[in-house]
């Protein structure tokens, strides 16, 4: 500001030397030439002046530009530098729960609030081709137990192109659908029953990318090999052999904004490897409510190849959103550790489901969740966004896995499940991108596996469940 009055007054004096010079003209030429010699020292001053505010100004402008940037907004803490070559993102997912079951007799689960998840999530860029994740479990869903911390993500990506990346260490693997969709963004409160025969986080390498703009993405990667439904690997293999998963996936509308068949994107999935020891074998499938209605044998041995396949599609447009997908998880097993001179048998589980919702305030329904246009605010009289969801599922178990004697079976009939179907239906309020209430009723009917009446309580009439989950994500 102090230079600006500067500016002015050297430029006043200079107007009025301007003014003057003709008038002086009669006079003498020393004072004359004296005069002119002031004008330019005030023009060169001038000059000085001008070209240092313009360092200033420029120096202020590249120091601003330099300027790493910090901010928090419902995306969580976002902090970068001036040129987004580097950044690092500090997140949450919480997710508090109550569930009840209805017409149990009292003996199947108890009703309960918990935290279905509670997650710190870190991750990043460097370099702009570099990125990595990390992220702790504290809750007691894919932690494993209430008093457990586990680490789900932990994973370094080399990305030199869009068409080619390489990650490293724990995630995801590439086969279910729904189990790739993020944990905040899924239709309901629980996944279906298709992820009981899904790998979820393993450790391994995988190669993967998006071509044409998602037109057709892959992954393809080796992984330690993990048995259906777990939620998360330990950190070294239980057995020598490796798993091979693998997923194609096409969206061949994605970059035509003008067609309805946009959000249409279909693809087929699948895995292959070896597995051994009695850890290769699930610890057990579950419904909504998270209760276990089928398990192998204890003494169960997985002995020799596993294969998963899987064909899934989904379809948004507008409001509208539809997610389908078929699993089928073959595993050999024997009735007992690999000593046995029992023969292994090859078991095929299947399960399908179709989801389907409709965000009833108009807003878009996409995979990666609702974003509502008018977040919840009681003082401006606006609601979020309101959604409702409807689901049908099916698993049904290989009928081999009850047959011959007690003593050779696989799973005891009396305590197990040969099917499970299910009907659901839920709303979702979206009160902001990070808030989100949901309420879900599921009712799961059992297929006796033998002609005898099961002894546990859960088989003994449908499971009705209602869930209802208070969660923030950013």
């Amino acid at each position: 500001m102090k230079n600006h009055h500067i500016l002015r007054i050297l430029s006043a004096l200079f107007i009025i030397a301007a003014v003057a010079l003709p008038r002086l003209a009669a006079d003498d030429s020393e004072d004359i030439k004296a005069l002119r010699t002031q004008v330019d020292s005030l023009e060169q001053q001038i000059r000085v002046i001008e070209r240092k505010q313009e360092l200033k100004d420029e120096d202020a402008a590249a120091a601003a530009k330099a300027a790493p940037k910090v901010s928090f907004t419902d995306s969580g803490f976002v902090f970068a530098s001036a040129d987004g070559a580097n950044s690092l993102h500090l997140g949450s997912l919480v997710q508090f729960d109550s569930r009840e079951f209805f017409n149990d007799g009292g003996g199947v689960a108890n009703n309960s609030f918990f935290l279905r998840r509670a997650r710190i999530i870190l991750d990043g860029k460097l370099d702009k081709i570099y990125s990595f994740q990390f992220v702790p479990e504290f809750g007691n869903g894919s932690g494993g137990t209430a008093t457990a911390v586990a680490i789900l993500d932990a994973n370094l990506t080399i990305a030199p192109t869009q068409a080619v990346q390489f990650k490293f260490g724990k995630f995801k693997t590439p086969i279910g659908l729904e189990e790739l969709q993020a944990d905040p963004s899924t239709f309901f409160v629980e996944r279906s029953l298709v992820n009981n025969l899904e790998p979820n986080r393993d450790l391994g390498a995988q190669v993967g990318g998006s071509i044409n703009n998602g037109v057709l993405s892959y992954s393809a990667g080796l992984f330690n090999g993990i048995p259906d439904n777990l939620t998360s690997s330990g950190n070294s293999d239980f057995d020598n052999e490796k798993d091979v998963d693998a997923r194609v996936f096409s969206q061949p509308f994605v970059n035509d904004k003008d067609s309805s068949l946009q959000g249409l994107g279909f693809g087929l999935a699948g895995g292959l490897g070896r597995e051994k020891t009695h850890s290769a074998v699930t610890s057990g499938y579950k419904t909504a409510g998270q209760q276990t209605f089928f398990s192998y044998n204890a003494a169960v041995y997985a002995d020799g190849d596993v294969w998963r396949l899987s064909p899934q599609a989904y379809y948004y447009v507008g409001p509208f959103g539809v997610l389908a997908e078929y699993v089928v998880s073959t595993i050999n097993v024997r009735p007992s550790g690999p000593s046995t001179t029992l023969a292994k048998t090859e078991l095929q589980n299947k399960a399908w489901a179709v989801t389907a919702g409709y965000v009833l305030t108009g807003e878009d329904a996409t995979y990666t969740g609702v974003t509502p246009a008018q977040p919840f605010n009681w003082a401006n009289g606006t609601w979020g966004a309101w959604q409702v969801v409807a689901r049908y599922e099916d698993l049904k178990i290989d009928p081999k896995a009850f047959q011959g004697p007690a003593a050779t079976q696989l799973a005891s009939p009396a305590t197990n499940a040969k099917e499970a179907s299910a009907w659901g239906v839920g709303v979702n309020w979206y009160l902001t991108k990070a808030v989100r209430i949901s309420q879900d009723f599921f009712d799961t009917r059992f297929t006796k596996a033998g002609t005898t009446a099961p002894t546990t309580q859960i088989l003994r009439q449908n499971e009705k469940a209602l869930t209802t989950r208070v969660q923030i994500a950013f």
